[in-house]
C-alpha cells in the first residue's frame, strides 16, 4: 500500500504509467456503466444462440428458435399469395378482354403489372415507360407489332428477335449502304424525303428523287405514305415519334447499317398470369388500343 502513488491535486490513485511527463489517474469506470457492459456480453451470447448468427461455410448457424427474416419474409409472402388467389385463379382463367372489361380485376391486374414492370421492364423503358433513345415509348398510341391487349401480350410473352424463342417478333431493315444496295447519294435522296414525310425541313429536289427510290426499296415494309405496317413490324415513318434516328444524319446511318433492337422473351421467366397483369398494365397508361 505504502507503493501507491496519489494524485497531488485530484487525491486519486494512479496506475504507474507515464507519458511525457503526464501520470495516468486509475479512475474507476461507474457501477451502472459496468453492470450495462456486462449485460451486453450476456444478451450478445444468448442472442448468439437463440438467432442465426455464426457464419459457416455453406450459410450460418439456425439459432435455438429457428427465426429468420428471411423466413418471415416467406411467410408473409405466402399470405399475400392466399389473399390474392381468389383474383390471381380469375385471372388465369379469363382471357384479357374479360378481364379488363371488370373494374375490378382490371384495377388489380393494373396494379400487379405496374409492380412486375418496375421489376423487370424499367431498366429500358423508363420507371414512366417514356422509353428513350432505342427503347419505345409505351405511353403514346405509337405500336410497332399493335398495341391491342393481345399484340401487346404477344410482344412480352415472344419478345423481339430474341433468339431463344421460336415465335420472337422478328423484323430486319436491309443495310442498304452496308450492303451496297444503294450509294450514299441515293441514301440521302431517301432520307431528305423521309424527312418530307414527317413534314420536317427538307430539299425538295433531293426529296422528289429519294421518292421513287423510297417505293422501289421501303415502300413494300412501311407503306406508300410511311404509315408503316404493324404486321412486318416496320415503325411510320410520317410522325414525329421516332425510335433511332432525330435528323437526317441519323435517318441517312439508319438506311445505312439499320439498328436492330431486342427485347427478352418474358414467356421463360414470368407465368402467365403475370404476362397478363403485364399487358393489362402497357395498355392502361394511355396508348392501348
Amino acid at each position: 500500500m505504502a507503493n501507491i502513488e496519489k494524485d497531488e491535486i485530484t487525491g486519486t490513485e494512479t496506475t504507474g504509467h507515464q507519458w511525457d511527463g503526464i501520470k495516468e489517474l486509475n479512475t474507476p469506470l461507474p457501477r451502472w456503466w459496468v453492470w450495462t457492459f456486462y449485460a451486453c456480453i450476456v444478451w450478445a451470447v444468448l442472442y448468439m444462440f437463440a438467432y442465426p448468427a455464426i457464419p459457416l461455410v455453406n450459410g450460418a448457424t439456425k439459432g435455438l428458435l429457428g427465426w429468420s427474416s428471411r423466413g418471415d419474409v416467406a411467410m408473409a409472402m405466402a399470405d399475400a399469395r392466399q389473399a390474392q388467389s381468389g383474383m390471381l385463379d380469375r385471372i388465369a382463367s379469363l382471357s384479357l378482354e374479360e378481364i379488363n372489361a371488370d373494374e375490378d380485376l382490371r384495377a388489380f391486374a393494373v396494379a400487379g403489372g405496374k409492380s412486375a414492370f418496375a421489376v423487370n421492364c424499367s431498366q429500358c423503358h423508363g420507371s414512366g415507360a417514356a422509353g428513350g433513345p432505342g427503347f419505345p415509348n409505351l405511353n403514346d398510341d405509337e405500336w410497332v407489332w399493335g398495341g391491342d391487349l393481345e399484340a401487346i401480350a404477344t410482344t412480352i410473352a415472344h419478345g423481339i428477335r430474341f433468339e431463344g424463342d421460336d415465335d420472337t417478333r422478328i423484323s430486319d431493315m436491309p443495310a442498304f449502304g452496308r450492303d451496297e444496295i444503294l450509294e450514299r447519294a441515293q441514301i440521302e435522296d431517301v432520307a431528305e424525303y423521309v424527312l418530307s414525310l414527317s413534314g420536317l425541313d427538307h430539299n425538295g429536289e433531293a426529296a422528289a428523287r429519294g421518292a421513287e427510290l423510297y417505293t422501289e426499296n421501303c415502300a413494300a415494309c412501311h407503306g406508300d405514305t410511311g404509315s408503316g405496317d404493324r404486321e412486318f413490324g416496320a415503325p411510320a415513318l410520317n410522325d414525329a415519334i421516332w425510335l433511332y434516328a432525330r435528323n437526317k444524319a441519323d435517318i441517312m446511318a439508319q438506311i445505312s447499317g439499320p439498328k436492330h433492337g431486342v427485347m427478352p422473351a418474358w414467356a421463360a421467366k414470368l407465368d402467365e398470369t403475370t404476362i397478363k397483369k403485364l399487358s393489362v398494365y402497357v395498355h392502361s397508361l394511355g396508348g392501348g388500343e
